[in-house]
């Protein structure tokens, strides 16, 4: 069948290379490239003029007005979803994320990203989902969120995002037992270090097409595809 999906966060880095390489898919119909910032999405969506399947689209994760109105204009425009890929996200490297030193503020700001606007943004797309024969729903993680990597490893250990991705891979498994009588596929997967502006480019990381291609096949599943799990860039299953 020909997908419609949408990518939160889609106007650079991973995000932008993953709405590139899905509206490259033949089974995929049409991609949403959302973004917060009107001119950013729409700069980032006249660079790839050659794709006419991509169509950028407002949405702010942690505005529900936003949201609601993103879910209305496909709602109309297509009548379902049938891929949802929460890949918007804060990091705030550069603060302070020490455990004995954290900002509560930046620590709000941050959970009402990456876990708040992304579980308000799922469950407003809920309905549109439900109406594909086949719908997936992928949340972009991190290892960083894995307790079981974290607690034997000395990584890095940046307390709001470590926290609000290990409190999103939670959300993860309880959406996936929840929807799974509906048919629809619920993952999570890390693209690992990648060459992003949330890890300052750095030359050692993976590039965000490389990224990106782990992360479509999560986004691309039938109804036999796997649900409830967390997936490492390799594609195999990676601790929670």
């Amino acid at each position: 069948m020909s997908k419609v999906i949408l990518v939160t966060g889609g106007n650079t880095g991973i995000g932008f290379e993953l709405v590139k390489l899905l509206a490259q898919k033949p089974t995929v119909e049409k991609v949403y490239l959302g973004a917060r910032n009107p001119k950013a999405g729409g700069d980032a969506n006249s660079r790839e003029r050659s794709l006419s399947n991509v169509e950028f689209l407002q949405i702010d994760v942690t505005d529900p007005a936003s949201i609601g109105a993103a879910k209305e204009y496909i709602e109309k425009k297509d009548g379902r979803l049938d891929g949802l890929v929460n890949n918007a996200a804060l990091g705030e490297f550069d603060k302070n994320q020490k455990a004995t030193e954290i900002d509560i503020g930046l620590l709000r700001q941050v959970m009402e990203a990456n876990l708040f606007g992304l579980i308000q943004t799922t469950v407003a797309f809920i309905s549109l989902l439900r109406k594909s024969p086949e719908a997936a729903i992928l949340n972009v993680s991190s290892e960083l969120g894995s307790n079981s990597s974290q607690s034997k490893s000395g990584q890095f250990h940046a307390v709001a995002y470590n926290a609000s991705k290990a409190a999103v891979n939670s959300y993860t498994i309880a959406l996936a037992h929840e929807l799974k009588e509906d048919g629809i596929k619920v993952n999570a997967a890390t693209p690992g270090y990648t060459q992003t502006r949330m890890t300052g480019y750095n030359e050692i990381a993976r590039s965000s097409k490389e990224g990106a291609e782990s992360l479509a096949p999560w986004v691309l599943l039938d109804k036999d595809g796997p649900t409830g799990s967390f997936f490492d860039p390799h594609g195999k299953e990676f601790p929670w």
